[in-house]
C-alpha cells in the first residue's frame, strides 16, 4: 500500500505565528536573551530548519559576550536549555487549541487510514512538539497510527534529504510509493531530492516560495463543506475541484512514476543511521 507522509509545522495546523513564535519570544524573555522576533523577522527565520538552529542564529559575539556564554560547551548548553523551555511552551499553546488543524487534514487522514494507506510526519521539529500537533489535528486514536521522524535524528535537517530517505527506509516503501505534503521550498527540496512526489499546501510565511518540482500546489487540502482548495500550480492536470481527495494523491503517485527519479543520495554524503 501507498505512504502518505505529511511535514508538522505549517501543513497539520498553522503552528509557526501562532505557536513557534510565541514559544520562541517567551521563551528568551524567561532566559533573560534580549531578543523579540517580530513576524517579520521570524518570516526569515523559518527558513532556517530546526528550532535549535534558529535559536543559535541569533547568537552574534556582542551576545555571546552579553550572555557569559564563554565557549562552545556553554552555548551548546544554553541552546539545549531554551529549547527544552521552548517546546514545553509550544506544547501549552498546542494543547490549548489555539492552532486548529489546517483544511483536509483531518479527512485526508481519515480516507488514507481507510484505505489501509501507511502514515507518517517527517519534520525537523522536536518529537514531543509534532506529536502534540499531530494529536491535536488528528485526533488520539488517528494520531496512533502514524510513525514520526522528528528533530535531531538525521545528520542535517531540511532541505537536506535525509529525514525523507530515513522515512522511507523506516517504512519499508519506494519513493515510487510515497506522496509527502509540504508546506515550504524547503521542505519540497528534502522531499523531491529523496524521489518523492510532494503537494505543497502553501502557508501564510511559503506563499511566495519557489516551488519548482512540486506534483501540486494549493492554498490547502479543502474540505467539501469548508474551505476550497485554490489550486496554485497543477503540472499534471489532475483537475482538481475544491477538494485534494486521495484519488488525487494515488494520480500524482501514478503520473510521477512514470517520471524520471530524482536523487536519492543524502546531501551529506553519510549514511543515515
Amino acid at each position: 500500500m501507498p505512504a502518505l507522509i505529511f511535514d508538522c509545522d505549517g501543513v497539520l495546523a498553522d503552528t509557526e505565528q501562532y505557536g513557534h513564535l510565541p514559544a520562541f519570544n517567551r521563551t528568551f524573555s524567561e532566559f533573560g536573551v534580549p531578543v523579540q522576533w517580530s513576524v517579520d523577522e521570524y518570516a526569515e527565520k523559518v527558513k532556517i530548519g530546526g528550532g535549535k538552529e534558529r535559536m543559535r542564529s541569533i547568537l552574534t559575539p556582542a551576545l555571546v559576550a552579553e550572555l557569559s556564554l564563554d565557549d562552545d560547551s556553554s552555548t551548546d548548553a544554553a541552546i539545549r536549555a531554551w529549547h527544552k523551555r521552548k517546546t514545553e511552551v509550544y506544547k501549552g499553546l498546542v494543547e490549548s487549541g489555539v492552532m486548529p488543524a489546517r483544511p483536509g487534514i483531518a479527512r485526508i487522514v481519515r480516507e488514507a487510514h481507510d484505505a489501509g494507506w501507511t502514515l507518517a510526519v517527517a519534520s525537523t521539529s522536536a518529537e514531543p512538539a509534532v506529536r502534540a500537533v499531530l494529536t491535536h489535528a488528528v485526533g488520539n486514536e488517528l494520531a496512533s497510527h502514524f510513525a514520526v521522524f522528528a528533530g535531531d535524528i538525521v545528520p542535517a535537517k531540511k532541505p537536506a534529504p535525509d529525514i525523507y530517505l530515513l522515512a522511507l527506509r523506516e517504512l519499508g516503501v519506494s519513493p515510487q510509493e510515497a506522496i509527502v505534503v509540504e508546506d515550504s521550498g524547503n521542505g519540497l527540496r528534502a522531499a523531491v531530492g529523496a524521489g518523492l512526489a510532494t503537494v505543497v499546501t502553501v502557508s501564510g510565511f511559503t506563499r511566495e516560495e519557489d516551488f519548482t518540482g512540486a506534483a501540486l500546489v494549493v492554498s490547502s487540502l479543502g474540505d467539501p463543506d469548508g474551505e476550497q482548495a485554490e489550486v496554485l500550480e497543477d503540472p499534471h492536470g489532475v483537475g482538481l475541484h475544491g477538494v485534494v481527495t486521495l484519488a488525487t494523491l494515488q494520480s500524482l503517485l501514478d503520473a510521477s512514476s512514470m517520471a524520471p527519479s530524482a536523487s536519492h543520495a543524502s546531501s551529506t554524503g553519510t549514511e543515515i543511521p
